[in-house]
């Protein structure tokens, strides 16, 4: 039987989420289900019912990314989750050459190359994530920064009972945190170099209106765990 998968999308008011539902409701493997996690919205969100008798619709008051995704992750009935921010696509690909992956290769976590779009949906990069020669130089990089993007990972969903879910306390760098805890349990995020996500970049979006508080939480988070991910490299001989 194929393994069922849930796109989970948090959304908080905006205007780019009907590409996203649309990218999802169109997946040559079609999604399980899709659950969209409204973290307290005001605006936008007529552009959703439309779409209400395709996909499960969860409110809550407003709390960050984190908190919308683990509350789509607890909801989840399927063998997989995969996430997908509001502002940004799946390609028609994505969960059939996704699945088949980590099925293959017995993955817990994986994630993606993707390319950059623009406001207009216009492709201004291709493959932008970085690819690694080898597993050390791969870790190394979490030293310096996070090279996953986010919205190109899916998981396993019983990985969350082994690592915990995303730290609600981080409203910028819970997935950061996320990846250096599932390598630290044995479960790094195995890469698939195919470009299978639209990653939107525009003026609204929060990485760039939050960057210097972005920084400062992101040092702060590899600062927790440098120690432990150097003894890692270390024992593998990098």
């Amino acid at each position: 039987m194929r393994p069922k998968v849930s796109v989970i999308i948090p959304f908080y008011n905006c205007p780019y989420i009907e590409q996203a539902l649309q990218s999802a409701l169109t997946q040559s493997w079609p999604a399980h289900e899709i659950i969209v996690v409204d973290d307290g919205s005001w605006q936008h969100v007529d552009r959703i019912v439309p779409y209400l008798s395709h996909i499960h619709y969860l409110g809550k008051a407003n709390g960050g990314t984190a908190t919308a995704l683990n509350h789509g992750i607890r909801h989840a009935s399927g063998d997989y989750v995969a996430w997908l921010s509001s502002d940004d696509m799946f390609y028609f690909d994505k969960i059939n050459n996704q699945v088949a992956f980590m099925e293959e290769h017995r993955l817990m976590i994986s994630y993606t190359n993707f390319n950059l779009v623009n406001s207009h949906s216009q492709v201004t990069e291709m493959n932008v994530s970085p690819v690694f020669p080898n597993m050390v130089e791969y870790l190394r990089c979490f030293l310096q920064g996070n090279p996953i993007n986010g919205c190109t990972v899916m998981f396993r969903k019983e990985v969350f009972g082994a690592i915990g879910l995303f730290d609600e306390g981080l409203p910028y760098t819970h997935d950061y945190d996320l990846w250096f805890r599932a390598i630290l349990n044995g479960y790094a995020p195995v890469m698939l170099n195919q470009s299978l996500t639209a990653y939107r970049r525009h003026e609204g979006m929060g990485t760039l209106r939050h960057y210097d508080v972005i920084m400062a939480e992101a040092a702060a988070t590899n600062a927790r765990y440098h120690a432990a991910l150097r003894g890692l490299i270390a024992s593998m001989g990098g």
